[in-house]
């Protein structure tokens, strides 16, 4: 979060070269061979290059623009129920507030205003819904043949439903695909992917 101490500007570039675990990187990496390797052969490697990484700082910047506004409006409503600015600090830097608080503001937006502030984005998704748009509008009669999936669905339908369900769990916070998921970086580098 740009306001904690830790942040980095070069951190909209890094974080799409660090993982939070094998599977993360293995799953990410196959969608850029996959989706990215026509892509690169039809636009050749510079081009694909920029593209790829515009969509994933296009994609940190929207998640980094979205978490700030998530906690503008909690840091809001903590003010507004009499938090000094002092002890939303302390509930940012050690997690720890004041019980008599939770009559007035739900534990939940506590916790949510904690993990905005604290929690790294790391991997590469949002450049990889960048590459599938990009794949999608290439090819948008390209059957995915997916495992979870038996039957193969064309392109044009499989990623706007992908990018929909990512929307969805972001807006909602229920998450279809698991927990720790920054669901608006993914539609982020999609956006940044279709423009």
């Amino acid at each position: 979060f740009p306001k904690n101490e830790h942040f980095g500007f070069w951190q909209f570039v890094s974080h799409m070269f660090l993982h939070g675990g094998f599977m993360h990187i293995l799953f990410n990496m196959y969608a850029l061979w996959a989706f990215g390797s026509p892509l690169e052969q039809m636009w050749g490697r510079n081009k694909f290059l920029f593209f790829y990484l515009s969509t994933g700082i296009g994609a940190g910047l929207i998640y980094t623009a979205v978490n700030y506004f998530q906690f503008n409006s909690i840091y809001n409503d903590l003010i507004a129920v009499g938090l000094q600015p002092g002890d939303i600090q302390n509930l940012l830097e050690s997690g720890r507030y004041n019980s008599g608080i939770l009559d007035q503001i739900p534990e939940k937006k506590l916790s949510e205003i904690y993990q905005i502030y604290n929690t790294p984005a790391v991997g590469a998704s949002g450049a990889i819904y960048g590459v599938l748009v990009a794949f999608g509008m290439s090819f948008p009669n390209a059957k995915l043949a997916l495992i979870f999936i038996p039957v193969p669905i064309a392109a044009k339908y499989f990623i706007p439903v992908l990018i929909g369900l990512d929307l969805f769990s972001g807006v909602t916070g229920f998450s279809i695909f698991g927990q720790g998921i920054a669901h608006f970086a993914h539609v982020g580098g999609a956006i940044i992917g279709f423009i």
